[in-house]
């Protein structure tokens, strides 16, 4: 679902402190049954978007698109190192209906806020909330050079919000892919890459996110059963094998409910402290570095940061190498250490994510990590098939036990990437 304003903060992240707050600890709880956010099918997620734009403006949209969330399998925080990461598209996708209009007001709507945010053409970039994610993809093909004309839109879907799944990325590309088939721009490789292009310039410049741009890739070239090798560096990318189903194992998402923001200032802070990191040892980013210079880095915490960075990288290449094997035990192992580096060099874990770390594994999950930006947000489990309802009641029964909300489960086969779902007859 898109990031409604209340989840987004303009403040500067200069002003942020470099850790999240500590959360007051709860009193215990009593159990649920797992609760299970199952995605939408295409079909759904077009008919309420569709539902929801008639709401909102009284007509019929002109087509409606789709975009993923996803989930990084492993390789966190090396994409704006210049590194390497191994991203899926999830199921869950966010929907948007769209119209064009013959002048330049553009009036953005979505199911989960009562007023839409209107403008013009040259208002797009001074967006700001969640409508940012929008007007600011429109903003960049303009830039690009694309002659994006007024519209109405539309939001739904079922991305959870603040989980570390990329619900920001899935709106932009959702947009993007909207407005250029409006555009009638042809498809193809290029077109994608331009799309998360301007994905990437929305959330960097309009929204004041200052991620990578490993979300928007995946989220227009994934594929179902594969995961996406990208090099961050030449935006080289390579389709993985990812049919874990085939080893008997599933890969369960579990979303903590300790919901993040990009633009708090902590994720910048650790995106700071890598550049300083490559700056002492005199490298253009930390993609370059080696163990040893990394190892000689005299300030500990750029250290440690920098020390993460260099062995998740590796990490990802010897995962992707365990993929085309089929050695499940290693991407499990792999997955796990992934975690204890982000918790103890990068620092970026809280305790309901180690919570679920530490309870997969306990009861049997091959390789268990924190997943996406940190600071709260998802984990993710490789789990033997007939453990799934096990390791979920386990987890569920953990939080409980802490007093902290119950946890959010997301089934997460590889799946489709960003698609024009219906044209105007198919709609009428």
């Amino acid at each position: 679902m898109v990031v409604p304003a209340s989840l987004v903060t303009d403040d500067s992240s200069e002003d942020q402190p470099d850790v999240p707050p500590a959360r007051p600890h709860r009193r215990p709880r009593t159990a649920a049954a797992p609760e299970w956010v199952r995605p939408w099918s295409d079909a759904e997620g077009r008919r309420t978007a569709v539902e929801t734009f008639r709401d909102r403006f009284d007509d019929e949209p002109d087509l409606v698109a789709a975009a993923p969330g996803r989930v990084n399998l492993i390789g966190e925080h090396t994409d704006y190192n210049d590194g390497l990461c191994l991203p899926l598209a999830l199921p869950h996708s966010t929907y948007v209906a769209v119209r064009r209009r013959d002048d330049d007001r553009v009036i953005i709507a979505s199911g989960l806020e009562d007023a839409p945010w209107t403008g013009r053409l040259e208002d797009l970039g001074t967006a700001r909330g969640w409508p940012a994610y929008v007007a600011g993809v429109a903003w960049a093909l303009r830039e690009a050079g694309h002659d994006v004309p007024g519209f109405e839109l539309a939001v739904e879907g079922v991305v959870p919000l603040g989980a570390g799944l990329s619900s920001s990325a899935a709106l932009e590309c959702a947009t993007g892919t909207a407005l250029l088939a409006l555009l009638e721009v042809e498809e193809s490789r290029e077109t994608r890459l331009a799309l998360a292009r301007a994905g990437i310039r929305a959330e960097n410049e309009v929204a004041g996110a200052a991620t990578g741009g490993m979300d928007q890739t995946v989220a227009v070239l994934g594929a179902p059963a594969s995961a996406l090798l990208l090099d961050c560096r030449s935006w080289a990318t390579e389709l993985i094998p990812f049919d874990p189903a085939s080893g008997g194992l599933e890969l369960l998402v579990v979303d903590t409910r300790a919901h993040h923001q990009l633009t708090d200032g902590a994720y910048e802070g650790r995106r700071r402290a890598c550049e300083r990191a490559a700056a002492a040892i005199g490298v253009d980013s930390l993609r370059d570095a080696t163990a040893d210079q990394v190892a000689a880095i005299e300030d500990e915490e750029l250290r440690r940061r920098a020390r993460h960075v260099v062995t998740e990288i590796d990490r990802v290449d010897e995962c992707a190498d365990a993929l085309r094997s089929g050695a499940w035990d290693r991407v499990g192992e792999l997955m796990s250490a992934s975690h204890v580096s982000l918790r103890d060099d990068f620092e970026i874990s809280c305790p309901e994510l180690d919570l679920v770390v530490d309870t997969a594994q306990a009861y049997g999950a091959l390789g268990a990590r924190m997943t996406g930006g940190g600071f709260g947000g998802s984990a993710i489990a490789l789990v033997r098939q007939d453990d799934v309802p096990t390791v979920a009641r386990a987890v569920t029964d953990a939080f409980a036990a802490e007093g902290y909300d119950a946890p959010g489960f997301l089934p997460a086969p590889a799946s489709a990437p960003a698609r024009v779902l219906s044209e105007l007859h198919l709609i009428r």
